[in-house]
């Protein structure tokens, strides 16, 4: 399988508001794709389309490398807002509907359960179960019949610290062991960075951009910041001196360098020979929450 979801032009308009507007992402084998965005963004809305819990205005999308969509969807395991847990029954009893639902096997359930962290719960009631313990209850709901997708809205929102690494481990685990791709939405930038592969940035309904974590990573690694008197003039001097076309300039006008400066002496001597004033120079490092905050608000 190479592509699990690819969506073209993927559209869905209420009244006179797209929530979702033209978006075309593609979800490889073995992703764990970030969907990042503000809330409202259109993040739930794309996965409902998906899943056939809404309808499309305009745009198509397929799964599974072009499956028969209801029979991707059958192998595509979903978390969308809150988990449907029947409060009054347990862990187990829980799992167990949701196999007989799907006409899965009942001797999957221990192995799910287990999976998920919740093997030893006993008779305890879901509606007694800690937000974490819920959520985790709500993928394992997610795992029944054994789908190669799973589809996740928000899963680790409302989460304490202690919640937040649990689900966080067991997503890492159900990707590295089990196999499995996953699509998980969320607006807790900083935790996503610690698992996604591939990201999406949504903002307003419109895909800005789909990044890989290598490529974030070296947009966020460390830069030089150069603070100078004429920062057009400079930008160009600097892609000149130093061959590259990993320099910019920030919201303030100073001069980033994204790569390694040999001789930064050097640098600020051809600078000055130049008429450049250079009032300020340092070190720094940017996080991947504030490259998808700017590219956020860009749009």
């Amino acid at each position: 399988m190479g592509d699990v979801l690819k969506t073209e032009q993927l559209t869905k308009i209420y009244g006179d508001t797209a929530a979702v507007d033209k978006v075309s992402l593609t979800v490889r084998e073995g992703d764990i794709y970030g969907f990042v965005g503000k809330n409202g963004a259109g993040k739930t809305t794309f996965i409902r389309m998906v899943l056939g819990l809404a309808k499309p205005t305009s745009g198509s999308f397929s799964m599974m490398d072009g499956m028969e969509i209801s029979q991707a969807r059958k192998r595509t395991g979903s978390l969308v807002e809150a988990p449907a847990i029947y409060g009054n029954m347990t862990a187990e009893e829980n799992v167990r509907l949701m196999c007989m639902v799907l006409g899965a096997d009942m001797k999957t359930v221990p192995e799910i359960l287990e999976r998920v962290g919740l093997s030893n719960t006993g008779r305890k009631k879901a509606k007694n179960f800690s937000l974490g313990m819920k959520q985790r209850l709500g993928i394992a709901l997610a795992l029944a019949g054994d789908p190669d997708f799973l589809m996740l809205d928000e899963p680790i929102n409302g989460l304490d610290p202690t919640g937040i690494v649990e689900i966080r481990e067991l997503l890492l685990d159900l990707r590295n062991k089990y196999n499995k791709t996953i699509f998980i939405s969320s607006h807790l930038l900083g935790e996503l960075e610690k698992m996604v592969t591939r990201y999406g940035i949504i903002s307003k309904g419109r895909l800005i951009e789909e990044i890989t974590a290598e490529e974030l990573s070296e947009k966020c690694g460390k830069r030089t910041r150069i603070k100078t008197d004429s920062p057009e003039k400079a930008l160009k001097l600097i892609k000149a001196l130093l061959k590259t076309e990993n320099v910019e300039t920030d919201e303030k006008n100073n001069i980033l360098i994204a790569d390694p400066i040999k001789n930064i002496g050097e640098l600020t001597n051809e600078l000055f020979k130049n008429n450049i004033v250079v009032s300020g120079i340092s070190e720094i490092e940017s996080s991947a929450e504030s490259y998808f905050i700017k590219r956020m608000e860009e749009n």
